[in-house]
């Protein structure tokens, strides 16, 4: 009797274990279809503001437009050809390249220090981080229109040098001055914004791991070298790719201030770009220059990521 129990409980439960085993591989895609839902417009503008304009850029940079019949040919990498022969976009490239050398370690190390420093509790800690914080909540051409009231002949900087008993600065008109100038501006306007990265980033290490390292005798410097950097590595890694992304992208300075003057000294790739396709008129030249600057800025991208990667390795 117990026998045929247990046989017609089995032979219950089998249909239910079938019915079951359908139900939960209907799951995933369930919740693949919810997720791709929720992914659509996402995607959508992703398509549309970033892989469509640039492929059309790459196929723009394959054709030249006439200007004696008016006709649109396609010339394949003649453009690309008349790039690597053009003297001034090459200097365009040395310019860009040093600019870059030297705003993103310089923005990201004042960011990284002024993070420890607004991360700590004291009296006006979080007024402080605000006004840092604040220029990057004025558009670009506004900050540029002020440091281009600051670095006039006759401007507060200057006077505030001649109180000092030191003599003015050409500043904006001078070929060795102006792109340091740029610089300066840039950090003042971007420091702020990678700072909030990093804080949040010093937020999210456990205190415990500072109290371990502090009862193994470890100094302050010891703790930061050996606690806070390599924790903070990702957060450090995002605002040097980020940085770096957004000061190859400079453009509004440069017109307002500079024109990529004096003598080419900032003439960034940005700007060469705006210059070729609007005042020249060439736009399919300048389409060619669009897909080397972007391929020059995920090449500097790669090696970035690859260097913090293997720092974090070892």
């Amino acid at each position: 009797m117990t026998t045929t129990t247990a046989k017609a409980g089995e032979d219950s439960a089998a249909p239910a274990a079938e019915i079951q085993i359908p139900a939960r591989r209907r799951r995933p895609r369930s919740q693949a279809r919810t997720a791709l839902a929720f992914l659509a417009p996402a995607l959508l503008a992703l398509l549309v503001l970033r892989l469509l304009p640039a492929g059309l850029a790459v196929v723009d940079s394959l054709r030249h437009h006439s200007l004696v019949d008016g006709v649109t040919r396609f010339v394949g990498l003649d453009n690309y050809g008349d790039l690597f022969g053009d003297p001034q976009f090459w200097q365009s490239v040395r310019v860009t390249l040093l600019f870059s050398l030297i705003v993103n370690p310089l923005q990201v190390l004042c960011a990284l220090g002024l993070a420890v420093l607004f991360n700590r509790r004291f009296a006006g800690a979080r007024l402080w981080r605000s006004l840092v914080f604040a220029p990057i909540a004025v558009p670009p051409a506004v900050s540029a229109v002020i440091w281009g009231i600051l670095y006039r002949p006759e401007g507060p900087l200057n006077a505030a040098l001649g109180v000092l008993g030191l003599p003015s600065q050409p500043f904006l008109t001078s070929p060795s001055q102006a792109l340091y100038a740029l610089i300066v501006l840039m950090s003042w306007v971007g420091v702020g914004y990678w700072m909030t990265f990093l804080i949040a980033g010093l937020q999210d290490i456990p205190q415990e791991c500072y109290d371990a390292a502090a009862m193994d005798g470890a100094n302050a410097w010891q703790r930061f070298v050996h606690v806070t950097l390599p924790l903070l590595r990702r957060p450090l890694a995002f605002v040097l790719v980020a940085d770096t992304v957004s000061n190859f992208l400079v453009f509004a300075p440069v017109q307002l201030l500079t024109s990529g003057g004096p003598e080419g000294s900032t003439n960034l790739l940005m700007y060469d770009v705006f210059r070729r396709a609007y005042s020249v008129g060439d736009i399919h030249y300048a389409q060619a220059e669009v897909v080397l600057l972007v391929a020059l800025t995920l090449a500097v991208v790669a090696v970035q990521y690859r260097l913090m990667q293997g720092k974090g390795e070892e």
